[in-house]
């Protein structure tokens, strides 16, 4: 019997991408979003239904996810803004964080209800959560957030079976890192992106990154004093200046 896959942020990027390689691998998919022509879109593949609702309406979401029963729910939607420091808004920081974190939180205690033993939470941080990087207080920190809350349900839901699963990847090819104007190291193109993803959800592993050296850089730049961390990311806001 083909496992039930649900992919929150389905109509864009990495969502999509999964979305549409689960679904060739026999996965029952169901694929959530907010954009109605892309759910359309996805709803022609086969082993695919779509749900339209947006992450940070609490209410919404509940509703919409109040009959659903998944073995896996893959929760990816977010957003991504980078700060002014000069201008900091307030606003900003708000809006990043509703569907990266909250987004996530609403989404997990709508299914909460319907989680059994050995279905699996797969929630997306990023890698940016590993230093502190240059414009990324907003982004960096929600994705910060988003990890300690999966660890931290890592640990309540053990009780239950439940296998909760962190996900962090690096530069991949999506409508977001398009509008970035910086260079991105070892940056992957989305359908690869799809494919470790997957892979590690089939694997069950607790903690995936991808690409795996970018992910093995990051961690290891991560095991420095906070000191030399703060050196190395000021130089690299000093090289990135010199570039533009």
């Amino acid at each position: 019997m083909s496992k039930t896959m649900l992919i929150t942020g389905a109509t864009s990027g990495i969502g999509e991408a999964l979305c549409q390689l689960a679904s060739q691998r026999g996965y029952r998919v169901i694929a959530c979003g907010r954009n109605q022509e892309k759910l359309d879109s996805l709803s022609t593949l086969d082993n695919v239904d779509t749900i339209r609702f947006d992450v940070t309406d609490e209410e919404g979401t509940r509703a919409a996810l109040a009959n659903v029963q998944c073995d896996i729910a893959v929760l990816n939607a977010g957003t991504c803004e980078y700060v002014d420091i000069d201008a900091i808004e307030p606003d900003m920081f708000h809006r990043v964080f509703a569907p990266n974190f909250f987004g996530v939180v609403n989404c997990v205690a709508a299914l909460r209800k319907q989680l059994m033993p050995g279905d699996q939470l797969v929630i997306i941080d990023s890698m940016a959560r590993l230093l502190p990087f240059t414009r990324s207080q907003a982004y960096g920190a929600s994705k910060a957030a988003l990890h300690y809350f999966t660890k931290s349900l890592d640990v309540d839901l053990a009780k239950d079976d439940i296998i909760v699963q962190a996900v962090a990847p690096g530069f991949v090819e999506t409508p977001l890192t398009d509008k970035n104007d910086f260079d991105m190291p070892m940056k992957i193109p989305v359908d690869e992106a799809a494919q470790d993803l997957l892979k590690g959800i089939e694997k069950k592993s607790r903690n995936v990154y991808f690409p795996t050296l970018f992910g093995f850089i990051l961690r290891t730049l991560n095991l420095l004093p906070s000191a030399a961390q703060r050196h190395l990311c000021v130089k690299m806001k000093k090289s990135m200046k010199r570039e533009n």
